[in-house]
């Protein structure tokens, strides 16, 4: 009897679960469709099905992770810079689901950067992000809550802030717990909004 199309979404659903808890655990360099086909007690012949080559497994994985990272709920934002903090807050690793996204995307670098297709990829997604983060600038300054000037370099500085804070969370989570991450964040922020009150 004929695989009916709600099968095959469940199926693929399946897949989808058994790639993410492989990248979760092993890291985006234990990506193969050998580790895939473990996790979901299943033949790599059935995986070629979904995936014919490892960059086809890639790029999906990419895509699933994307995906994740943006239906993940997000903070009640607000306007202007209560909005740009919900955002980059949103960003760090402070929950463990943030914390296991996180670790993918940074193990995933390595595999974009050595791929032109998958590298131009990525500048895309990030340049997406910082035009995200400069909607959220650009509000803040009508409001009166950060100093006139270029959004999109201020969007691009604290995007730039915040993942470099990412990478430090994750290598030295003991110096920079969640808490810490937050404040170095708000820091960060109040120093940015002190140059429009005058105070800076």
């Amino acid at each position: 009897m004929p695989r009916s199309k709600g099968d095959h979404e469940a199926r693929r659903r399946d897949v989808s679960a058994a790639v993410w808890q492989v990248m979760a655990t092993r890291g985006f360099a234990g990506l193969t469709l050998r580790a895939v086909a473990a996790e979901l007690g299943a033949t790599t012949g059935l995986l070629t099905h979904y995936f014919p080559t490892k960059r086809a497994l890639v790029a999906y994985a990419l895509d699933l992770l994307e995906q994740r990272t943006l239906s993940r709920p997000r903070r009640p934002a607000g306007r202007g810079l209560a909005a740009l903090r919900g955002a980059l807050l949103d960003i760090l690793p402070l929950t463990p689901e943030a914390i296991d996204s996180n670790r993918v995307w940074v193990s995933s670098w390595d595999a974009a950067l050595s791929d032109p297709a998958l590298a131009a990829d990525y500048a895309g997604k990030y340049a997406q992000g910082r035009e995200r983060l400069r909607t959220r600038v650009a509000a803040a300054q009508e409001l009166g809550e950060l100093p006139p000037g270029d959004a999109a370099r201020i969007a691009a500085s604290a995007q730039s802030f915040v993942l470099g804070l990412v990478v430090q969370a994750l290598f030295d989570p003991t110096t920079f717990p969640p808490e810490r991450q937050v404040e170095l964040l708000d820091g960060y922020l109040a120093a940015l909004a002190a140059e429009a009150d005058g105070t800076a």
